[in-house]
């Protein structure tokens, strides 16, 4: 479902269908909105994460009698996080872009304060180029520390090249 509908069905259509939603919020609407949307992403990444730790791995644990939750508390989740970082990145990203269409919800936020002062200024490429370059910064810079946090937590998984010789 694309998130503009998903949010306006939350934010329009849970009142119609269910009056307690009486005093929901546009800010509460789009975490609600924007959460739903990126928690069903993030289950089903955690969830092929998990699936793609070897079978071998749970064997070996059972072999040595270790507790089942113990065996995916400390040998198949750590795994599974390492290969779940790069599209959990990918989730976040997506996530920052799309918080750019809470302003049909009536929120001002970085889109909206732009579309106001390029109706204001009547620049409206300029501002909006502005705006977009300041998305691609954020990207960019989430994108680098991330890089760096995957790095530091494959460090001890990479081979040096003095184990070779």
């Amino acid at each position: 479902m694309p998130t503009l509908v998903q949010l306006f069905l939350i934010f329009y259509g849970l009142l119609q269908l269910f009056p307690a939603f009486q005093g929901m919020t546009a800010i509460t609407s789009a975490v609600v909105g924007l959460g739903l949307k990126q928690s069903a992403y993030l289950a089903e990444i955690f969830r092929a994460a998990v699936n793609s730790v070897d079978k071998g791995q749970i064997e070996a644990g059972q072999a040595l009698n270790i507790l089942g939750w113990k065996i995916f508390l400390h040998v198949i989740l750590p795994q599974a996080t390492l290969n779940a970082l790069p599209a959990t990145g990918n989730t976040f990203v997506s996530l920052l872009k799309e918080t750019s269409l809470v302003f049909t919800l009536g929120i001002i936020e970085l889109f909206a304060h732009a579309k106001m002062i390029a109706g204001g200024s009547l620049r409206y490429f300029e501002t909006y180029l502005a705006i977009g370059l300041l998305y691609w910064l954020m990207i960019v810079i989430y994108t680098w520390i991330q890089h760096l946090f995957e790095r530091d937590l494959t460090a001890p998984y990479r081979r040096s090249v003095d184990e070779f010789d």
